[in-house]
């Protein structure tokens, strides 16, 4: 099985991305970047909900520190964007560009997102941000679009059975509105 690096955002967004990529013969390891994610005890749960899903199916967890002063400094300028607006591409470039740099310090040729599995998020605009940091850094980013195929309504599934904690937004700040 070749290594992938998987950015993961929470646990239930993770579930089904972790089966999709060991059914595409991947052994994937999870990334936790995510300086976004507002307030910190909201990111606490989100860490710790998927840090213990990894540990109960096997799955290696690593996490980049929170710093959710740079995420402002990089989107101050786009707080009034709408959703899937500038804003949004930025924070993707943010994480993706953490995770791609992860997967080259620990020499792993490949990585993609769970934040593709959101029917709120445009697949398009993160594959976008996946290939330009992909570029920058000489890591390959793996266009998968989670949600096809019911993989939203499959990850809810598995977070039901598992009883995971499941947030009501994506995690900024901006997006709590």
């Amino acid at each position: 099985m070749k290594k992938i690096v998987l950015h993961a955002c929470c646990a239930p967004c993770a579930s089904y991305p972790i089966e999709l990529l060991i059914k595409d013969n991947f052994k994937p390891v999870v990334f936790f970047y995510n300086p976004n994610i507002f307030p910190y005890k909201e990111y606490k749960i989100r860490r710790d909900e998927l840090e213990k899903y990894c540990s109960k199916i096997g799955i290696d967890f690593f996490e980049d520190r929170y710093d959710i002063k740079e995420f402002y400094k990089l989107t101050k300028e786009y707080k009034d964007e709408p959703e899937k607006g500038k804003r949004c591409s930025v924070c993707f470039n943010l994480r993706l560009q953490k995770t791609a740099e992860f997967a080259k310090e620990n020499c792993i040729d490949f990585f993609t997102t769970t934040l593709t599995v959101s029917p709120h998020k445009n697949s398009n605009q993160i594959f976008e941000q996946g290939h330009l940091v992909a570029v920058k850094t000489g890591v390959e980013f793996l266009e998968y679009n989670f949600k096809k195929n019911d993989g939203y309504k499959i990850s809810r599934q598995i977070a039901r059975e598992n009883n995971m904690y499941a947030q009501k937004y994506c995690g900024c700040m901006y997006s709590m509105r």
